[in-house]
């Protein structure tokens, strides 16, 4: 299984989005942010025993009989129309038809990290356990932030543009170590990019909208490997004003629609901003305003509100801005293989996966 999948950074192959149309419309489906709820009680084992096995006509054939073997069953497709019983219903795919979105889901895996899609299609099925792939889409993603620091620090693009024009000029070199690069997103993919930077010198600071704390006396948040602190989403704007780099992993939920603003971009004096999570977590308009004026260095998009960009879109014509075409992270047939096989070995064992959704935060 070696088969590469749609890239999965704001929207992915999860609910593919159709031509054209914005991931922003999503942001008014997705659930409101609440306080943690309470975990999806894991399926049973005489449930799990019962369920019929669906799998998305689009995964690759080995990769369905990998899936076969770890479950220990068949598999059929999964389509608009449920199995004629009501056997509980044990899914693999990309999305979930609204017929099937009915108490007789047990556990949807989705093959992408990306939950978005799915949630803003309407309420989740309560009892129903929602879990994700993640695979080394971390590592991933982590390269390619590096990668376009290291080119912007040797001075890459504008060694491009004197090629095209045959002329000569030596230009300075910048050292990333010793800069500060702030991540937003604590979670396995902001980790990652933050443990590539900390690898190369760079101070990392992650940042949380809600940040975790220990059982200990002091009143700083835990700050998981790869950052050298972690702050608070509402604490951010001394830090956007210190960093090198601004670097967003964020998913897109209700609270992260259009979670870089005018005031956030205000903030900002003079950093590159690369956006490797969702879309719709920019408001392209700041965004513009902020490098025409200035205050944003350069950007890089992997992911954009509407995708695929059509040619007269403005985007295109942003200044000192790179748009890549949502590939930061692409999931792989052994990426879903790996984690489903993990997910399944805990849930038959009683554990909660890892790689659990809130359904209600989203993510």
């Amino acid at each position: 299984m070696s088969g590469g999948r749609e890239p999965d950074a704001a929207g992915g192959s999860a609910g593919r989005p159709v031509p054209g149309q914005p991931h922003a419309h999503l942001a008014g489906a997705l659930p409101a942010p609440t306080h943690l709820s309470a975990p999806t009680p894991l399926p049973t084992a005489d449930a799990l025993a019962r369920a019929r096995l669906l799998v998305a006509p689009s995964l690759d054939s080995d990769l369905v009989r990998e899936v076969e073997r770890i479950t220990g069953r068949g598999a059929e497709p999964l389509t608009d129309v449920p199995p004629p019983s009501d056997a509980p219903l044990l899914c693999v795919g990309d999305a979930l038809p609204d017929a099937l979105r009915t108490d007789r889901l047990l556990w949807f895996h989705s093959v992408n990290a990306g939950t978005d899609p799915l949630l803003a299609r309407g309420p989740w099925p309560g009892p129903a356990l929602l879990t994700r792939t993640v695979g080394r889409m971390g590592e991933r993603m982590a390269q390619y932030v590096l990668g376009w620091m290291l080119a912007e620090a040797q001075s890459v693009p504008e060694f491009t543009e004197q090629h095209t024009r045959a002329h000569w000029e030596r230009l300075p070199s910048e050292l990333v170590a010793g800069q500060t690069a702030l991540v937003y997103g604590t979670g396995r993919i902001g980790a990652a990019v933050g443990r590539l930077l900390s690898a190369c010198g760079v101070r990392t600071v992650g940042v949380a909208r809600t940040p975790r704390y220990g059982s200990g006396p002091g009143p700083d948040p835990v700050v998981p490997p790869g950052f050298d602190r972690v702050i608070a989403a509402a604490e951010d704007t001394g830090a956007l004003g210190e960093a090198r780099w601004v670097i967003s992993t964020l998913p897109l939920t209700a609270a992260t629609a259009g979670f870089f603003g005018a005031a956030r971009f205000a903030a900002v004096r003079g950093a590159t901003f690369v956006n490797v999570g969702r879309g719709a977590t920019v408001d392209m308009g700041a965004l513009e305003t902020a490098l025409r004026e200035g205050r944003v260095r350069r950007a890089v998009l992997d992911v954009l509100p509407v995708e695929p960009a059509a040619p007269e879109d403005p985007v295109w014509r942003l200044p000192r801005t790179v748009i890549t075409s949502h590939s930061a992270g692409i999931t792989t047939d052994e990426d879903i293989a790996v984690d489903f096989a993990a997910c399944w070995a805990d849930v038959t064992a009683g554990r909660r996966p890892g790689l659990t959704v809130d359904t209600a935060r989203g993510y």
